[in-house]
């Protein structure tokens, strides 16, 4: 689907479509999304940095990563914790330090899921 600059990326679909894919992988296999989700808790939990701090580093990661599912679910998780608009975008920039052109084009899903999430 071609998109261009001024149509926003339904980010919220992003976001469903992936809480639904782990519903759908926990039908036949309830071990690996039990596993990956204790895993999960247990990085973004409480610890040296805070959840904040570690939604951030994973919207970066997200951008590095040119995954617009995990964009979508961490900018919204950033967003929870308290990130404002420029702390995620400012996390994003620093993925594009790292992965260039691309990363850049990745920000298009950081600045739609800020704007539809309601980051401040």
């Amino acid at each position: 689907m071609a998109e261009n600059n001024d149509t926003k990326i339904d980010m919220e679909l992003y976001y469903k479509r992936f809480i639904s894919l782990f519903e759908e992988v926990k039908k036949d296999y309830p071990k690996f999304v039990e596993s990956f989700m204790g895993f999960f808790k247990a990085t973004e939990g409480p610890g040296a940095l805070d959840k904040k701090t570690k939604e951030l580093i994973s919207v970066a990661l997200s951008v590095k990563s040119q995954c617009p599912y995990c964009i979508s679910f961490h900018v919204k998780n950033a967003i929870a914790e308290g990130a404002t608009r420029a702390e995620i975008v400012e996390s994003a920039m620093v993925a594009t330090l790292m992965g260039g052109g691309p990363c850049v084009a990745y920000m298009k899903y950081v600045f739609d899921a800020c704007d539809q999430f309601g980051a401040k």
